[in-house]
Formats: structure tokens, C-alpha cells, sequence
């Protein structure tokens, strides 16, 4: 029998277990046109994916002030609903998961996402039970505040050492290392691979196929 290293990996949701980046860029960068403001670049609307939604719009358009907040978040939640149907795992993630689920670990998502949005999500009915918990910018802090894995390590009973989280920017790797939990990056979402170095993760994974027999060997 496999000795687990790790008894509950938490994961991130956009760009790490969800096919999102790109819309989820567009949809940035439509609601700041929106609202007046200049059009982030691809790369300045993807570094702030992961973090709290009015967070990340303040970030992605400084030049919109923070009164239009209000009406930022209402064009982004509209322009994303638009799309909410184009959205899907990424190929491989539910096997992974099952795998994961069927060797004993807890499973939880720690998202930038709002409650709300994670539960829209999480009602498709191939995702029902999969996860044991799961925590939201909204209803915690938003990354990198370590405030989600804190709750995680609270509600299981865990030291940070026996939970991994798993995610695509600096802001979720950044999360662990001030919750003193390990890490592990992986390179196909939001943030360039480049940047997790000095945030020390255990391994980076280019591909879910990489991740999943990554896990299997050292989870």
C-alpha cells in the first residue's frame, strides 16, 4: 500500500483543474473597455487571475476609478457568463481526481473565484462529491493571504505540512508558502513557469498527465 506524503491536496480552479484562462483574459479586458478604461494587455489581465474579483479588476485597470468598481465587476460578470458554457475541465483532470480520491486523499479547491461562481460550477453532476471542502476569496481572503489553507488545515485537523496545494500563479504558490504548506506549480494557465522559482514548489508540471503521475509517485 502507497504511504501518503500528503492528506488533502487543495487545488486551484481556474487555469489549474478549469479550461479558463483565455476567456476569462477577454472577458477582463472587455469590462474595463466597458467602463472607460484602457485595455490591460493579455499578459497584465492574466497575472491577476487568482485573485479576488474586485482585487484583480483594480489591479487589471488602474486607470478606472475605484467608484466604477461596482459597475467593472457587473460588465466582467456579464461578459463571463456569456462564455460560461464554452468553459470545461482540461482533458485528464477527472481520472486524476478519481485516482487521488480512490488512494484516500481529501480533496479541496481554494479559488479566487466568488462562492457563487464555484457553485455553478461544482453542480455539473461528474464533479458531485468529488471534493471534501472548498474555500472562496469571498467567504475567506483572497490569495495570497493564506487565510483559505488555514481554514483547510483548521476544518481537517492538518498540519500545513500534510496539505499540498496545487495551482498556476504566483498567487496561489505564494499562499502556500505564507500558509507554510508545500506546493506545486504547474505551467499551462495563467502565470509563465519561470516566475514560481524563488516561491520553491516541489515540482512543476507542463501537462495534467505530468501532474497526475507526479501525484501518484509523491502525493
Amino acid at each position: 500500500m502507497h504511504t501518503r506524503n500528503f492528506d488533502l491536496i487543495a487545488f486551484d480552479w481556474d487555469g489549474t483543474l478549469f479550461d479558463s484562462t483565455q476567456i476569462i483574459v477577454r472577458c477582463i479586458q472587455a469590462a474595463v473597455c466597458d467602463v472607460g478604461g484602457r485595455q490591460p494587455t493579455q499578459q497584465a489581465a492574466a497575472y491577476v487571475i487568482g485573485l479576488g474579483l474586485m482585487q484583480a479588476l483594480a489591479h487589471a485597470a488602474p486607470d478606472v476609478p475605484p467608484k466604477k468598481y461596482p459597475e467593472l465587476g457587473e460588465r466582467y460578470r456579464h461578459h463571463y457568463a456569456a462564455h460560461v458554457n464554452d468553459l470545461s475541465l482540461f482533458d485528464g483532470v477527472l481520472p486524476m481526481l478519481a485516482a487521488l480520491k480512490a488512494r484516500g486523499h481529501l480533496m479541496a479547491v481554494a479559488t479566487g473565484k466568488s462562492r457563487r461562481g464555484l457553485d455553478e460550477t461544482l453542480h455539473s453532476v461528474e464533479l458531485k462529491g468529488v471534493f471534501d471542502a472548498s474555500r472562496t476569496a469571498d467567504e475567506t481572503a483572497g490569495k495570497p493571504d493564506p487565510r483559505m489553507l488555514h481554514e483547510l488545515m483548521a476544518q481537517f485537523g492538518l498540519p500545513a505540512s500534510r496539505i499540498l496545494m496545487i495551482g498556476d500563479t504566483t498567487h496561489d504558490l505564494k499562499m502556500a508558502l505564507n500558509a507554510g504548506c508545500p506546493s506545486v506549480g504547474v505551467s499551462y494557465g495563467a502565470h509563465e513557469p519561470a516566475t514560481f522559482t524563488s516561491l520553491n514548489p516541489l515540482h512543476v508540471a507542463h501537462s495534467v498527465e505530468e501532474l497526475h503521475q507526479w501525484l501518484l509517485a509523491n502525493g
